[in-house]
């Protein structure tokens, strides 16, 4: 399909600390006891999209999220890895290796989406419909974005999240509006042009961004180039496209539209070119061909560009682990409900212990739980809900509950463990009570401690 792919996969981000650290970076946090990364990852395989450059921010996050991808992928997938400044955003990330782009399009996906929507869908929509940029939308995630970080495991039962607000054509395949971040709060203004061009608006909020485009190499080379303050995809890039497709400032195939003061009799011949196409294509124009042809044929062309959706149906699973919460969902959801996505066959109890797992005696794994390879449990432990990962030590008497536990993690008898994550190589000593906390990789929480709502971890040197 001559795409070229570019998977945007973090670095250490400062909104999932004590989670990640300088050996943990964000693109190898466990998700049923696989990297996130590693989800995107089959995604694209799945739909032959194989030529990848993964961006990961720092050069000892690259080398880390690089080893684990060659050693995983060998003879699957042909990746190369780029190593960015970090807090350069998306916008700067894909700047900096804009050199390596050559194909006519190029599908933009973050590293930290975990979904089961069919990407080659969103790549042939592009074309199809010869966008300048897709941007794939997907239903809000029902527990909305956390404000804290510290409440993992609270009740499910809230409001979604507002995370833009969308304005679609009548067809719903072109984005007319959008507003994120901190334009949310502000009154929606809607350009008169593209409220005549369209005829009618559809208003959505119930649609989350997926940060996942397609763009016309061509169009992406120039914004970067010429708007070099642009930081964000989302926030700056696809709003400035939106903004003027119709009036268009950007270069089509490299080569610049016809001017509006450019010669009369060409303007005309081209006009008359462009309404024996549109009547001879059987599908219904878009209002940008409309548009574009003025109030009769010898009108000067109008430059115009198509901003194009795809909207991922209700039934797709689609969630970004951009947070503390969505760290606990997610988890929670591919052994859940979700549990299509893990890669994992799961037993008649609805659960998965790896074989050379051990469980003491009156120990019991209830359904929607993962516990990984080589992990020991002692006597009368009980795990609800819960994903524990690999070589975990575990006493006996023990509680796990609504909890992410990741690899060698030592517990100590008598802990309990609710609505909580533990990072690798974590120590409890006994009768430690954890709720609502994450205890960042190597700490020792001393024996007797009571934790509620915090976030525990040792000081980066």
């Amino acid at each position: 399909m001559d795409f070229q792919v570019v998977v945007l996969a973090g670095g250490t981000s400062k909104n999932l600390v004590p989670l990640v650290s300088k050996e943990v970076p964000k693109a190898l946090l466990p998700v049923g006891n696989r990297p996130v990364i590693s989800y995107v990852l089959e995604l694209l395989e799945l739909s032959n999209l194989k030529d990848l450059i993964v961006v990961v921010e720092g050069q000892d996050a690259a080398v880390r999220v690089g080893s684990w991808i060659s050693g995983a992928y060998v003879d699957r997938l042909h990746v190369e890895v780029a190593a960015v400044p970090e807090d350069v955003g998306t916008a700067g990330a894909l700047r900096a290796i804009a050199h390596h782009l050559t194909a006519k399009d190029i599908l933009v996906v973050s590293g930290d989406i975990v979904s089961d929507v069919p990407l080659g869908a969103v790549a042939a929509a592009h074309r199809r419909h010869d966008a300048v940029v897709t941007a794939m939308l997907c239903s809000a995630p029902v527990s909305g974005p956390s404000e804290s970080g510290s409440s993992v495991g609270k009740d499910k039962a809230k409001k979604p999240g507002r995370y833009n607000i969308i304005g679609l054509d009548p067809t719903k395949q072109f984005l007319v509006y959008i507003a994120t971040g901190a334009e949310l709060e502000k009154d929606i203004r809607i350009q008169k042009s593209i409220l005549r061009a369209v005829g009618q608006m559809e208003i959505r909020s119930d649609l989350m961004d997926a940060h996942l485009y397609a763009f016309k190499r061509s169009v992406l080379h120039e914004v970067l180039d010429q708007k070099d303050t642009f930081q964000s995809l989302k926030q700056d890039v696809l709003p400035y496209l939106v903004r003027c497709q119709l009036s268009s400032e950007v270069l089509l195939n490299g080569a610049p539209q016809t001017e509006e003061n450019g010669n009369e009799k060409a303007s005309s011949q081209n006009n008359q070119l462009m309404l024996s196409q549109i009547l001879a294509n059987s599908s219904t124009p878009s209002f940008h061909e409309l548009y574009a042809l003025g109030p009769n044929v010898s009108t000067p062309v109008r430059r115009t560009h198509k901003c194009c959706v795809y909207i991922a149906g209700k039934s797709k699973y689609c969630v970004r682990l951009n947070s503390i919460q969505a760290f606990s969902d997610i988890n929670r959801d591919v052994i859940g409900d979700a549990s299509h996505l893990s890669g994992y066959s799961f037993s008649p109890q609805n659960n998965i212990i790896h074989p050379s797992a051990e469980l003491g005696s009156k120990t019991t794994v209830g359904p929607h739980c993962m516990l990984g390879e080589g992990s020991q449990m002692g006597d009368k432990c009980s795990v609800k809900r819960s994903v524990i990962g690999r070589h975990c030590r575990i006493g006996s008497n023990v509680k796990v509950v609504n909890s992410v536990v990741m690899n060698h993690v030592t517990i100590g008898d008598g802990c309990s463990i609710q609505n909580s994550i533990i990072c690798s190589n974590v120590q409890l000593q006994d009768r430690v009570v954890l709720k609502d906390c994450q205890v960042g990789a190597g700490f020792v929480v001393t024996a007797g401690s009571e934790c509620k709502g915090e976030a525990l971890a040792k000081k980066e040197k």
